[in-house]
């Protein structure tokens, strides 16, 4: 075996084509040889992931290994997981980034009994963090799985970004969307789209109080953050703001509100460009926000699911106008109180490709009116 692999390592810089390597690796892990994955995949990344041999990450290794993992991520049985672990514990290729990708990839394939191993050996804390969350997006109870109940009810990781995240899905995340992996790729729900997917609004003459625009740019980040890699990391806009209504809003006169509130996103909505709105339910916008988050945009792979979760409340959270340091709890009280709509034209703005979100909360109150659209293409 440390022939094979050594052949394969001298050679990997030459090979112009790595579907070869793949399915030597393939027949392996068929066999039972998860270890042979896992030992090519770390000889690999020794020899290249630094950089040092070559001036630059190859290709040849970038897709061997990426295929490796998934290999072993989405190959069912406590042996694959005990080999995805080695791997990812490896000093040259750790990330916070691989962990979450690999967490992602665990939950989607893996009974929660043979993840505990995450839990009760080496493993990177952000690992461990993601794939407890991951595991709840699925329904599982971790509380009550043996090996990992202990680590995820500990207080030692509740400074973690993802201690605020509850251990149990609330109502309003009742309708994730998850994606489903292989080993050649993954296919997700996108419960967004161009705004012709969307009835057309009855702009009637409905009395609009007057609005004053309130927002700041922590409430405008926050309310962006489960769309802010499109914008980051492809070719997303992003318009997120707020305002004070100087009377209480009926919720049937939100299309017209939209309509006269200067946003770029519906600049030139009206005949030419009708608006498309309708009332959802909270779960939906926290679907649509959950989906952007975990899955991306056109030209990323969004945060995952654990990261995603988190993103999608803290957006709803800033959008239903919750107050800074709220539990998960007080966000959901809050965002049941508002009434949500989904909106879109077919403006300049909206790329109108796939990547389409527009939605808007009216508060319990009825006198603040938030806002968050975006928009990504290929």
């Amino acid at each position: 075996m440390a022939d094979q692999i050594q052949k394969i390592v001298t050679g990997l810089p030459d090979l112009k084509d790595v579907t070869g390597v793949w399915a030597v690796a393939d027949g392996r892990v068929a066999q039972g040889d998860a270890a042979f994955a896992a030992d090519l995949g770390i000889a690999l990344a020794r020899t290249y992931s630094t950089g040092k041999a070559t001036g630059g990450q190859m290709w040849q290794f970038r897709s061997v290994f990426d295929h490796l993992l998934r290999l072993l991520a989405t190959t069912a049985g406590p042996e694959n997981v005990t080999q995805v672990l080695r791997l990812i514990s490896l000093d040259e290729v750790t990330s916070r980034k691989l962990d979450r990708y690999t967490a992602s990839l665990l939950a989607s394939s893996h009974e929660a009994s043979d993840l505990a191993a995450a839990f009760t050996g080496r493993a990177p804390e952000e690992l461990r963090a993601c794939l407890v969350h991951e595991l709840v997006l699925r329904g599982v109870v971790v509380e009550d799985t043996p090996g990992i109940a202990r680590w995820a009810t500990s207080p030692h990781w509740s400074h973690h970004p993802l201690g605020w995240l509850p251990l149990t899905l609330s109502d309003v995340e009742g309708s994730a969307d998850l994606p489903s992996y292989s080993v050649h790729g993954r296919s997700h729900s996108m419960p967004y789209g161009p705004s012709e997917s969307r009835e057309l609004a009855v702009i009637a003459d409905a009395r609009v109080p007057s609005a004053e625009e309130t927002t700041t740019p922590s409430a405008a980040t926050a309310m962006s953050r489960a769309v802010a890699n499109w914008a980051e990391e492809s070719n997303g806009r992003i318009e997120a703001r707020v305002f004070g209504l100087a009377e209480p809003l009926d919720p049937e006169s939100v299309p017209a509100a939209l309509l006269t509130l200067g946003l770029e996103c519906l600049h030139g909505a009206g005949k030419k460009a009708p608006l498309s709105v309708g009332v959802r339910p909270p779960a939906q916008a926290w679907r649509v926000l959950f989906a952007a988050a975990s899955t991306g945009g056109a030209y990323n792979s969004g945060s995952y699911g654990a990261y995603g979760r988190l993103a999608a409340w803290q957006s709803l959270a800033a959008l239903a106008g919750s107050p800074e340091g709220a539990t998960v709890a007080e966000v959901e009280a809050h965002v049941l109180d508002c009434v949500w709509h989904d909106f879109g034209a077919n403006t300049k703005w909206f790329d109108q490709v796939a990547w389409d979100i527009g939605l808007a909360a009216l508060s319990s109150g009825r006198r603040r009116l938030s806002v968050l659209a975006a928009t990504d293409t290929d």
